[in-house]
């Protein structure tokens, strides 16, 4: 005679069908059918009422009871075949409660180990936790050491440019004095070379006395000495300023210089001596970064209440990756012995301050070899 078996509702293994319990589970085979089909509905529920077991928080549970002699390899083996049986008939267990069913372990032992494992898995999070913010703390001094150091060589160099500008200007004036009075043919009367090395010397020391009052200015923007004298000024009135004081650098080199602005009479609040040396330094970067015949435009428009001033050229241009740079102190694009260009590299950095002293800012647009657009915005009057 044949023997017959039954699937157990319980643990779903094969046993034997006349047996009152299951020989895996040993469940009451009567009474595990009817925990069947409250499992099922169970299992109906959303995932967000069902509760959490602690166990899905302990990884490698399975060697930890081998590594603790509370589990055989053997009984390993087998409670994970039983939780493939229960994935494949939908009726998920975990590992523990694998375990525990088929009586491989009892709970008590279960609840001790996963317990254990957490308390330790805590602790490793806390030390990480401390290693971690003491990496942190180390970096954050090193920073800030490096910041203060920054911020001892930034002023250093702020108190040498201010000292240097200084003593320069006292024997600047002597020959500015002296070389007027060659000028005026106080020593007696010139011939025509005499002249004209007098005038080479006129634009020498002209260019001189710009450069130190643009590094006693650039000295007093960087320890924050500068103030604004804010009042009503009119935009066509500054434009024209600027303009007139370019157009003799722009005429050498042929190159075409234009300005355009509304009809109607546009006012701002801004400081008008500084606002119209921002647009006299963009206008002379304009002219210099340009090739001879080139174009150079200066432009007001009004966007709501609002002015944009644009400085248009036809220029070389500044490659992308050097758009940031172009407002460092001491910084030149190209800063080789044997560059083209001169000038100290602060124009655009002081600019840039005096742009946002008004609230403002400088924005940029160029290509290569096509040309450069220099933006800032500032508020009408009123």
């Amino acid at each position: 005679m044949l023997a017959t078996t039954i699937t157990c509702p319980n643990c779903l293994l094969e046993t034997d069908a006349e047996a009152q319990v299951c020989l895996h589970c040993k469940a009451p085979l009567g009474h595990a059918a009817v925990l069947a089909e409250q499992e099922l509905v169970t299992t109906e529920l959303s995932l967000e009422d069902a509760p959490v077991a602690p166990e899905v928080l302990v990884p490698r549970l399975g060697d930890y009871l081998i590594e603790e002699k509370l589990l055989t390899q053997g009984d390993l083996d087998r409670a994970l075949e039983y939780q493939k049986t229960r994935l494949a008939k939908q009726r998920p267990v975990l590992l523990g409660q694998a375990l525990v069913q088929l009586d491989l372990i009892p709970q008590e032992i279960l609840d001790e180990a996963v317990t254990h494992q957490i308390a330790q898995l805590q602790a490793a999070l806390t030390q990480s936790n401390a290693e971690l913010e003491h990496r942190v703390d180390e970096r954050t001094a090193e920073l800030q050491e490096a910041l203060n150091k920054l911020t001892e060589l930034n002023q250093l160099k702020s108190n040498f440019v201010s000292n240097i500008s200084h003593e320069l200007r006292t024997p600047l004036a002597h020959l500015i004095g002296y070389i007027d009075l060659f000028a005026a043919e106080a020593f007696g009367p010139l011939n025509n070379e005499q002249n004209e090395a007098i005038t080479t010397l006129q634009e020498a020391y002209k260019r001189l006395q710009k450069l130190i009052d643009n590094l006693l200015e650039f000295s007093m923007l960087s320890q924050g000495q500068a103030s604004l004298r804010m009042h009503p000024v009119s935009v066509r009135e500054m434009l024209e300023v600027a303009l007139s004081k370019t157009q003799s650098r722009a005429d050498e080199r042929q190159i075409k210089l234009r300005h355009k602005a509304p009809q109607e009479s546009m006012v701002i609040n801004a400081d008008a001596e500084k606002i119209a040396w921002v647009l006299e330094q963009l206008l002379d970067n304009a002219i210099k970064f340009n090739q001879d015949g080139g174009k150079v435009q200066l432009e007001a428009r009004r966007e709501g209440q609002h002015v944009t001033l644009f400085v248009k050229d036809s220029g070389i241009g500044i490659p992308n990756e050097k758009l940031e740079d172009i407002f460092e102190s001491f910084h030149q694009l190209d800063s080789s012995s044997t560059r083209r260009y001169g000038g100290t590299g602060l124009g655009l950095t002081m600019v840039k301050r005096i742009v946002e002293m008004h609230g403002s800012e400088v924005k940029v647009q160029s290509k290569l070899n096509q040309g450069s657009i220099f933006a800032f915005t500032l508020p009408l009057y009123g």
